[in-house]
């Protein structure tokens, strides 16, 4: 008999069918956000799930389910993985690294050069029928060329993200938990290691690309806003709660910062509303990782690494070895 496992969200179809060759399948393509105590029902007597940062893997729900034996996220980030409780329940839990690193990486780039040149507010400004003639300060933002970019957090995202810079002739600066390597610098378009505050002084475009923790939230908070560059713009391609949207909103209102582009927020997809009265700020939900191609790859990883997972094998992305 096959084991049977949950799939928590909507899915590729021949993702489905893949699974389905090695496993009872529970799917939930209709893509219902499921609550802790539908989440904890539809997993009884699973011995695996496919999940999404919506489910809430964490000890109060591992209590109930003594049947789980692997939790296969579809995220290269794994804050809504309890790990520490997986490892105590002998619950496998993997993630999908690097299949995203370059995609979230182009998409980084959008959301840098869309805000620092203006591109949605003035976008949003000509689909409300204001744009009647030409005129010399129309929309006026910073160069992104031969300007200083920091990035905080510099793992694989990062460092994609800073190679993309050498096109646009840009000093790097980064902060990171440790140095990289000198090879890995110079591959980074020679980016230069400094303290968080120094980047945050220096940098004309400051990108996100850390992970979450308890440690990191509000890397981003109202005193490191206020070391910033009025000039200067941030990008948020990380994950909600690092920075402190609250602050944000205050330093965009009161212009102490240019303009921020964000992917992610608090408490999304519930957000704060006050960002939607602002006009110096790019919003997308969440889609750094969102081509095709990319997001194949990540369920098909999601997929590999549960088969592997609960027909004998290891997975090659497991978190708690």
């Amino acid at each position: 008999m096959k084991p049977a496992i949950m799939v928590t969200r909507a899915i590729f179809p021949e993702v489905l069918s893949r699974l389905e060759e090695y496993f009872e399948v529970d799917s939930n393509q209709d893509d219902i956000i499921f609550t802790p105590s539908e989440l904890a029902s539809r997993l009884k007597g699973k011995a695996g799930a496919l999940a999404t940062a919506s489910a809430r893997i964490n000890a109060e729900l591992l209590q109930q389910l003594p049947g789980l034996k692997m939790v296969a996220s579809m995220a290269v980030g794994y804050d809504n993985i309890d790990v520490a409780a997986c490892t105590a329940h002998g619950v496998m839990a993997s993630n999908t690294p690097e299949v995203l690193n370059e995609t979230t990486a182009d998409f980084g780039w959008a959301l840098l050069m869309a805000t620092a040149r203006r591109v949605t507010e003035s976008e949003h400004w000509l689909r409300a029928g204001h744009w009647t003639k030409w005129r010399y300060d129309y929309f006026l933002g910073p160069d992104v060329h031969g300007s200083t970019l920091g990035i905080i957090g510099m793992g694989r995202i990062g460092q994609a993200i800073a190679r993309r810079s050498m096109g646009f002739d840009m000093k790097v600066v980064y902060h990171n938990r440790s140095r990289l390597s000198a090879e890995q610098e110079a591959h980074a378009n020679h980016a230069q290691y400094v303290s968080k505050e120094d980047l945050l002084r220096q940098s004309d475009h400051v990108v996100l690309v850390l992970p979450y923790s308890p440690a990191s939230r509000h890397t981003i908070a109202e005193a490191e806003l206020n070391l910033m560059k009025p000039t200067a713009t941030l990008v948020n391609l990380a994950r909600g709660g690092i920075v402190d949207d609250a602050a944000l909103i205050a330093a965009l209102r009161s212009k102490r910062i240019a303009a921020a582009g964000l992917d992610v927020f608090e408490n999304e997809p519930k957000f704060n509303p006050d960002f939607l009265t602002l006009q110096n700020v790019v919003l997308t939900p969440h889609i750094a990782s969102a081509s095709e191609a990319t997001r194949r790859a990540m369920a098909n990883r999601a997929a590999d690494n549960l088969i592997a997972g609960l027909t004998g094998g290891r997975p090659g992305d497991l978190l708690n070895p």
